[in-house]
C-alpha cells in the first residue's frame, strides 16, 4: 500500500487541551483571495509543535481541503523558525500524549492531509526547519526558503529516526546515500544546497520572501485546481505501480481532468487566443 492511501480517514480524539491554552492560536488562518495562509504560531518556541498546535493544523488543513473558494495553500512560521520540530518537554512529560501518540495522531495525519489534499501545498521556509518540521516541508508540493533557512533532519542527536515521512520523501528527492548521511550525521543543510539537492524549488533573500512566494502561490491559485490536485494523486500513486500500470491510471486521469470545466476553458482560451480564466473545477 502507498504511504499516501486515499482511503485513510483520520480521526482524532481532541482530549488534551489545558486550561492555559485552551484560547491561545497556535495557527493563524489568513486568507488572501484564493489562498490560505496557515502560520504556525508558537515562535517563543521556534514553533515547535504541542499536541494543541498539531490538532489545530490538522484541524485547518481538513476546512481548506473542504473549501472550494481556497485553490492553494501556504505554511509558513511565525518569528524566525519555520518550525524546530517536537516540543521535547511535552514528550518528555509523564502526563503528555507519549511518541506513539504524537507520532499517530499529530504528525502522520498532517502528512497524508498535504499530499492527498487535491490542492497545491506550498511551504515557505522562513528560517530552521528541523526534524518533523524539515519533513512536514519536504512533504509539501512545493517549497519556497529564505536564504538564512536550513533544514536539519536532528532526530540522531537525540537517539530518535526520521518520521513524518522523512525516510519516504528524502531518499526519493536526494538519493539514498545523501539521505542517509543527512539523517546519520544530523547536519545542517543550507537553503541553497537544498535548492542544488532538488528539496528547495527557490530560495529569496529574507526580506523579499514572504512577498515573492506569496505572489507566486497567488498565480498558482488561478490556474486549473482540478489538474493540480489530480496530478498529485498521480504523483502518489507513480511510488507504488510499474510503469505500465502507471500509463493506464494517467489514461484513467486524463479521461477525468478533460471532462472538467478547466480543461474545456483552456482550450477555448487557447483557440480565441487568449488568457483563460480558470475556475478550478
Amino acid at each position: 500500500m502507498p504511504l499516501f492511501c486515499q482511503n485513510q480517514v483520520l480521526v482524532i480524539n481532541f482530549t488534551f487541551v489545558t486550561d492555559q491554552n485552551l484560547f491561545m492560536s497556535f495557527i493563524l488562518s489568513e486568507q488572501k483571495q484564493n489562498v490560505l495562509i496557515l502560520t504556525l504560531n508558537r515562535a517563543e518556541k521556534f514553533n515547535s509543535f504541542n499536541r494543541e498546535m498539531a490538532l489545530q493544523l490538522i484541524s485547518e488543513l481538513n476546512k481548506a481541503e473542504k473549501n472550494e473558494n481556497i485553490r492553494a495553500i501556504v505554511i509558513t512560521g511565525e518569528g524566525k523558525a519555520f518550525c524546530a520540530g517536537q516540543d521535547l518537554s511535552e514528550a518528555l512529560d509523564p502526563n503528555g500524549p507519549g511518541i506513539k501518540k504524537i507520532v499517530e495522531e499529530h504528525y502522520n495525519p498532517i502528512i497524508l492531509l498535504i499530499r492527498n489534499i487535491e490542492k497545491p501545498v506550498i511551504a515557505v521556509v522562513n528560517g530552521v526547519a528541523a526534524g518533523a518540521g524539515a519533513n512536514i516541508a519536504l512533504a509539501c508540493d512545493i517549497v519556497y526558503a529564505a536564504k538564512s533557512a536550513n533544514f536539519i533532519q536532528a532526530f540522531s542527536k537525540i537517539g530518535l529516526i526520521p518520521d513524518s515521512g522523512g525516510t519516504y520523501t528524502l531518499p526519493r528527492l536526494v538519493g539514498l546515500n545523501l539521505a542517509s548521511a543527512l539523517m546519520i550525521t544530523g547536519d545542517k543543510l543550507s537553503a541553497e544546497d537544498a535548492k542544488n539537492f532538488g528539496i528547495v524549488y527557490k530560495v529569496f533573500e529574507d526580506a523579499e520572501l514572504l512577498e515573492k512566494s506569496l505572489a507566486s502561490a497567488a498565480q498558482i491559485a488561478t490556474m486549473p485546481t482540478k489538474a493540480i490536485g489530480l496530478t498529485k494523486r498521480l504523483l502518489n500513486q507513480s511510488y507504488s505501480n510499474n510503469l505500465s500500470q502507471q500509463l493506464d491510471f494517467e489514461k484513467v486521469i486524463q479521461v477525468e481532468s478533460a471532462d472538467s470545466y478547466d480543461y474545456k476553458e483552456g482550450v477555448k482560451a487557447f483557440l480565441e487566443k487568449r488568457k483563460p480564466e480558470f475556475k478550478g473545477s
